[in-house]
């Protein structure tokens, strides 16, 4: 009977703590983007997501001039560039 409560205790707390890191999880991730970028005549799209659309757009050009760059300063004049299109996805 004790390890019971002591069971059921131990499964409530861990589903708990799940679904509080899910939340905290999700809740930073408010904006979601679509980025293509073009860099030395390749294109590369990428999707990120963030707390705001600065940090999402960041990201997702980031991301997408980590394909197409080689070395920190291509990465750099890449991720500096205009972005080729921007599609801000659902939710934002």
């Amino acid at each position: 009977m004790k390890r019971t409560r002591l069971a059921l205790l131990a499964a409530a707390a861990f589903v708990a703590l799940a679904a509080w890191m899910t939340w905290t999880m999700l809740a930073g991730r408010r904006h979601r983007v679509e980025v293509c970028m073009e860099f030395r005549g390749r294109t590369a799209c990428r999707t990120a997501a963030g707390p705001t659309r600065e940090d999402a757009l960041r990201a997702a050009a980031d991301n997408a001039c980590a394909l197409l760059a080689s070395g920190m300063t291509e990465s750099m004049q890449c991720s500096h560039s205009q972005p080729k299109s921007v599609r801000w996805l659902a939710g934002d």
